[in-house]
């Protein structure tokens, strides 16, 4: 289910920057507590990021599409803060850091 949980957070884009929050590193972790309820550990890239409400909707959307998926909750943590040593290289290939 973790495969396909990350699956769907690929299509949840950081407006600012044009990477899915999955290869941007923002999720910190994915729980499975059941066979239908999720929960999301995830950051912004700042903590006044300016789309903090909007992002963690998507990404609780997102995953609770998915067949089976009854509740998802997403806990937003600034512990530790995010980076851009986070990013995969697939990220930082994109943003031209490699």
């Amino acid at each position: 289910m973790k495969e396909k949980i990350i699956a769907a957070l690929s299509f949840v884009y950081d407006p600012e920057i044009p990477v899915n929050v999955w290869e941007l590193g923002l999720i910190y972790d994915i729980i499975i507590k059941s066979e239908n309820e999720v929960e999301i550990v995830m950051t912004l890239t700042a903590p006044n990021c300016p789309e903090a409400e909007s992002l963690p909707y998507e990404v609780k959307t997102e995953v609770k599409r998915m067949t089976g998926i009854e509740n998802v909750e997403v806990t937003i943590t600034f512990d530790p803060p995010w980076d851009m040593s986070r990013m995969s290289e697939a990220a930082k290939l994109e943003l031209g850091f490699l």
